[in-house]
């Protein structure tokens, strides 16, 4: 029986070779066909032999396919009569049409390399027939052009080892375990800024987490989180490694969306770790990629655009799934190198140096190896820009340079600011979430709040911009904070104040009014009437708390030993909780006074203390802090938070 059917098939490919004329065309229902009757009868000899091979084929395929293993499945795919064959733990060959275009269906094994034609074009269909791209590679001029961008001309061996042996993997400290590690300095700005998104999805959407598609869109409401207060860092030792990995992943692709103007992301991968992906996951394959990186050196553009695969996806699900099989990679010694590029090629080369004010310089700067502003911004407001202001700037002549064009979801403040050399915009100052990225002269560190009222604007503090702005409307003395009695009223209905008869004439009295009168006036002037008076004392004052995260790992002792006398150092990120105390932004930093009392006629001469600030500590974050939140006081236990 097989005999006869190889017979069958044989015949059939020896009647498709030979050299016949095309079977006429057929004629539609009804119609009579020329040369006798509508069937087989009619046939001309050439029609008969085609349909008979067409006949024959189709049997022996027919044949061939009930003798194959009940684990294969064939389907109809669409187009030219082509066929997707599906078998598990099989590979299949399929070729159909005259292009001689492979496509590759595989089940479980996942263990498939084809190359099509010279463009390495390669198709991998998974499951239900899902199109996944391998992997392109750079030209040599592009790789070049990458590489020049990020280092420049003239990079030492030391900035190099320091961008490519820094994974992003999470601190193995229980008390630290929210946080990406840092063991050497350069890329810190690259992992600072994943590291916030990180927060991000781990504060704030953490329900999010353990959906397979959620939405990347900006357009989110806000979400507070409740009796967060009270569990302070202890919040973090408590995180299992697959919510971890799945906020890693969001936020990383966020960051790429973002990067790619919410069109397209490009992520990009090493050439020899294709074969690792597939085999065992978890720390035997970090160990089998960290032995396969072994000798591995990028030090030009020929180095990186031998190894250097990369996949772009318009779809937030694929980019989703793609990162996630690559977590192992990111985690390899390659992974913040990978990031970058990845996050430079999501929003174009080309678009890179439109951005840049300099697009001359490298985008990691000599001689230390650091990531510049531009990389920090590009991350965090998805434009490369090198300034921190808001909008741009006009210089004159033609000339502008360009700041931060749009809010952002986390948000960034440096000691930079506080030492007078930038002024950081409200773009970056007050973001969509309570996160921040901290600059200072050498490194970026993180800053967040559990809670987005840290984010609201102080209701006393809206109403006095409001009246201030009235009265400065009305001041005529060239900023001296007086006006005219008729400046005043007109103030007055501007702002609804009433103020009584007994207060408005004693500020009238002199034909003039101060501002520092009318606004002692105010704050002992009941809400009702439109004053300030705060019948809990704390006059506007607002207290919260912060958390300031150091991934880079240093030497501090190990707490748990302290009782036993053996204190030895350990490698480890620091979290430092700090308690921040805002006053007013009236009140003098050395005390807050009230008016004299009329109930008191004494009190004509004396002063009640409202509120002394109370006892603070100094580091360079407080100066950080205090950019953001004028005049704040912090307090935090053990030592002081460092931002280098």
């Amino acid at each position: 029986m097989a005999d006869q059917e190889d017979e069958e098939l044989k015949m059939a490919l020896r009647m498709s070779m030979q050299k016949e004329s095309p079977e006429p065309k057929r004629s539609k229902p009804g119609e009579e066909v020329s040369g006798g009757g509508g069937g087989e009868e009619g046939e001309s000899p050439e029609v008969k032999n085609r349909r008979r091979q067409r006949e024959l084929m189709a049997a022996a395929a027919e044949k061939r396919m009930l003798a194959l293993p009940k684990n294969v499945v064939v389907e109809k795919s669409g187009g030219s009569g082509s066929r997707v064959v599906e078998c598990k733990g099989k590979s299949v060959n399929l070729v159909t049409g005259e292009d001689k275009n492979v496509n590759l269906v595989t089940g479980e094994d996942k263990n498939v390399n084809l190359v099509k034609g010279e463009e390495k074009n390669v198709n991998l269909v998974k499951g239900k027939e899902k199109n996944v791209n391998l992997g392109e590679e750079l030209s040599l001029a592009e790789a070049n052009e990458l590489f020049s961008m990020i280092f420049g001309c003239e990079v030492t061996r030391d900035i190099l080892g320091q961008w490519t042996n820094q994974g992003i993997r999470f601190s193995p400290d229980p008390d630290t375990s929210m946080g990406l590690v840092q063991h050497e300095g350069g890329p810190c700005g690259v992992l600072a800024a994943i590291q916030a998104f990180v927060l991000k999805h781990l504060l704030f959407f953490s329900d999010d987490l353990y959906m397979v598609s959620p939405s990347l869109s900006g357009n989110v409401g806000l979400r507070r989180l409740a009796n967060k207060e009270s569990a302070g860092a202890d919040i973090f030792s408590s995180l299992s490694e697959e919510k971890k990995s799945r906020a890693l992943v969001r936020g990383m692709c966020e960051i790429l969306f973002m990067c790619g103007s919410n069109r397209r992301v490009v992520i990009a991968s090493l050439r020899t770790l294709d074969a690792i992906l597939e085999g065992p996951q978890g720390r035997s394959g970090d160990e089998v990629i960290s032995k396969a990186l072994e000798g591995l050196s990028i030090e030009s553009g020929a180095n990186l655009q031998r190894v250097l695969v990369i996949n772009t996806y318009t779809s937030s699900e694929d980019a989703l799934q793609r990162l996630e099989a690559l977590l192992p990679v990111f985690r390899s010694r390659m992974g913040a190198m990978l990031f970058l590029i990845s996050a430079l090629l999501s929003h174009g080369m080309e678009s890179v140096q439109a951005d840049r004010d300099d697009p001359s310089q490298p985008l990691v700067t000599a001689p230390f190896g650091h990531a510049s502003q531009e990389i920090v911004n590009l991350l965090l407001s998805g434009e490369a820009v090198a300034n921190v202001f808001d909008g741009r700037m006009d210089l004159g002549g033609g000339m502008f340079v360009k700041g931060i064009s749009t809010t952002v979801e986390v948000g960034f403040i440096t000691l930079l600011e506080s030492l007078n050399f930038c002024k950081v915009g409200l773009h970056l100052k007050c973001p969509t979430w309570p996160i921040w990225v901290v600059g200072s002269e050498s490194h970026y560190t993180v800053l967040f709040a559990l809670d987005t009222k840290v984010l609201e604007e102080n209701e006393l503090e809206g109403k006095e911009t409001k009246i201030r702005r009235a009265f400065d409307a009305q001041d005529q003395s060239g900023g001296g904070g007086f006006i005219s009695v008729e400046g005043f009223h007109q103030v007055l209905r501007d702002t609804n104040v009433n103020l009584p008869a007994d207060k408005l004439q004693n500020l009238c009295s002199s034909g003039y009014i101060v501002w520092s009168e009318f606004w002692q006036v105010l704050l002992d002037l009941d809400k009702s009437l439109g004053g300030l008076k705060d019948p809990s004392g704390l006059m506007g004052k607002k207290v919260f708390d912060l958390y300031h995260f150091n991934g880079i790992a240093k030497s501090v002792m190990n707490g748990n030993q302290v009782s036993s006398g053996n204190d030895f150092p350990v490698q480890r990120p620091r979290l430092t909780k700090l308690r921040v105390s805002v006053p007013p932004r009236w009140t003098p930093e050395e005390f807050m006074s009230s008016g004299p009392s009329t109930s008191d006629p004494a009190g004509k001469d004396s002063v009640t203390e409202v509120s002394k600030p109370e006892p603070s500590q100094h580091a360079p974050l407080v100066d950080c802090i205090r950019t953001r939140w004028a005049r704040a006081t912090c307090t935090w236990e053990g030592d002081p938070p460092s931002i280098v």
